[in-house]
């Protein structure tokens, strides 16, 4: 029944009958374009098919509109997700994807064959597609027991449209960048770079105005695109289908992720039993965001299909996150340089920065030197990687004000062991600061003269000796952006110097190779092609 449906679905779109116009436009429109037009055929890609082989795309019978509409009924029940950068140069896309632009690769799921290829290919602008081809015989043969009626096992949109096998494959096929590794452009992988992703067919049952409440608080321009049931019979109103765009400077992991999590809550339905694992890995994804959402009730019930107790669990456990958050007390007065920052948000970007490097390189246990009010704290916190924290501050009042902003007193027994407020100083030896993984160092260098910095150095390169090191501090250079701020003035009134991106790099060089450590250099913030970026980001690795 199954093939018989397939071949007449095939054949009406081929001959464009009257059932074949009645089939869903996005659909038959999605195969066209991506089989037809945009396949990689046009470069003369190969495709990389399982098993090491290697065969020409003719021979998949994609060489004319002809092949293509002979080989609808069996290619059109796709989904297709387009993941493109601007970054430049764009084609380090596929350093972080992991996947060669050069080959049509395919790899198969549980349910049927995912398929990976790049439709453009520059360095202006660089797109891959994940195209998913769902086998319909395979869905009947794993079919839920809970099927509201039989022929819901038959005919039903699945193999069309974005839904949790879409998610599946995102996370198997893309598995090295969803969780932020990348062997040849580690500082690539840590970095946010303009990202847009647009999914082809998306259910949405919510109405569209689910689409930007889910995805805006998230920091993403959201357009979507509503598809009719119909088009030859509007009076039959519109279908629960959209293409969406999102777009937005975020890491690829980042994106990555929020698409794995979000995909099936829009559709509200998944392929696969929903239990316990279920439970830990939305709690795993949702790390840093989740908490926070403002849609994180409904996220959650959708995720875990309605499941009471999975759902009252999830959300008892993203409290404890939601605990240190800001409080409500009177926060410390605004500094000159936070005044400065706030339009362009650069705090949260700085912070979002240092936290996937910290992430990247592997750590569980995290000094934040210098932590002051207990800012970067409260991400780290809200990440289970990190499992044992410690902020470090010469000030008593900021540190009081940390306490009070995690809520230590109120924490959970479970979150209270992994964090710690030491007061003490960046320029004395400090057994206490011995045998961590990683420690930050955000915005603090800066308000060290000479002598004091050079003993931080030792301090913490030669003494402490973390394996990862992460420096943040302001790019002078780009001080000639900000109108209010006079020529030669720093951006706060306690900083001693502030240094150009060759004073930095240099001063950075010197460290790393008198201590035993390589160093690589991140822009944070909007990059301007004379100044640079507001804030340099050095990140100091343990030479093994």
């Amino acid at each position: 029944m199954i093939h018989s449906c397939s071949w007449f679905i095939g054949k009406s779109i081929a001959d464009d009958t009257e059932v074949g116009r009645q089939v869903k436009p996005a659909v038959v429109e999605v195969f066209l374009r991506v089989v037809y037009r945009e396949a990689p055929m046009q470069t003369g890609m190969s495709a990389q098919r399982t098993g090491g082989t290697s065969e020409p795309l003719v021979e998949l019978g994609v060489t004319s509109r002809q092949n293509v509409e002979l080989s609808a009924q069996t290619e059109c029940s796709r989904m297709l997700l387009t993941i493109t950068t601007t970054h430049q140069p764009a084609t380090d896309l596929s350093f972080l994807l992991h996947k060669h632009p050069e080959r049509f690769q395919s790899f198969e799921m549980s349910f049927g064959q995912a398929h990976v290829f790049y439709p453009e290919v520059s360095p202006e602008l660089t797109s891959a597609a994940l195209l998913l081809d769902v086998d319909p015989v395979g869905m009947v043969r794993g079919k839920q027991r809970e099927q509201s009626f039989l022929l819901g096992q038959y005919v039903n949109d699945r193999p069309y449209v974005a839904s949790s096998f879409l998610s599946v494959a995102i996370s198997q096929v893309f598995g090295s960048a969803m969780s932020g590794r990348c062997k040849d452009r580690p500082d690539l992988a840590t970095t946010p770079i303009p990202l847009s992703a647009r999914i082809e067919v998306l259910p949405v049952r919510g109405g569209e105005g689910l689409v930007p409440r889910m995805f805006e608080p998230l920091g993403y321009t959201v357009l979507t695109e509503r598809h009719p049931l119909d088009t030859q019979f509007p009076e039959w109103g519109e279908s629960p289908y959209f293409t969406v765009t999102i777009a937005g400077t975020k890491t690829l992991a980042e994106l990555l992720t929020h698409l794995y999590v979000l995909i099936p809550v829009f559709d509200n339905q998944k392929h696969y039993y929903v239990g316990e694992d279920e439970l830990e890995k939305l709690l795993e994804k949702g790390t840093g965001w989740l908490a926070a959402h403002p849609e994180k009730d409904q996220i959650t019930r959708r995720y875990l299909r309605h499941q009471s107790s999975l759902y009252r669990e999830a959300l008892a456990r993203l409290v404890d996150e939601e605990a240190i958050d800001d409080v409500a007390e009177e926060p410390l007065s605004v500094g000159a340089e936070d005044s400065l920052e706030k339009s362009v948000s650069l705090n949260e970007q700085r912070h979002g920065t240092v936290l996937a490097a910290l992430r990247g390189s592997g750590a569980s246990s995290v000094l934040d030197l210098g932590c002051g009010e207990g800012k970067l704290l409260r991400d780290l916190l809200a990440d289970r990687q990190f499992q044992r924290i410690v902020g470090l501050d010469v000030s008593m009042r900021s540190l009081e004000f940390a306490q009070r902003r995690l809520k230590l007193d109120r924490l959970p027994d479970r979150q209270a062991e992994r964090i710690k407020l030491i007061h003490g100083s960046l320029i004395y030896r400090d057994q206490r600061l011995a045998n961590f993984d990683a420690a930050a160092v955000v915005e603090v260098i800066e308000h060290l003269d000479p002598p004091r910095l050079a003993a931080f150095e030792r301090v913490l390169f030669e003494f402490a000796r973390p394996k990862t090191v992460v420096v943040t501090t302001p790019n002078q250079e780009y001080n000639v952006k900000w109108e209010t701020l006079p020529a030669g003035s720093f951006r706060h009134p306690d900083h001693r110097f502030e240094w150009t991106r060759h004073e930095f790099q240099e001063w950075a060089q010197r460290v790393a190779g008198q201590h035993g450590y390589n160093v690589r250099f991140v822009p944070v913030g909007p990059v301007d092609e004379i100044v640079g970026a507001p804030t340099q980001m050095g990140v100091f690795q343990q030479v093994t």
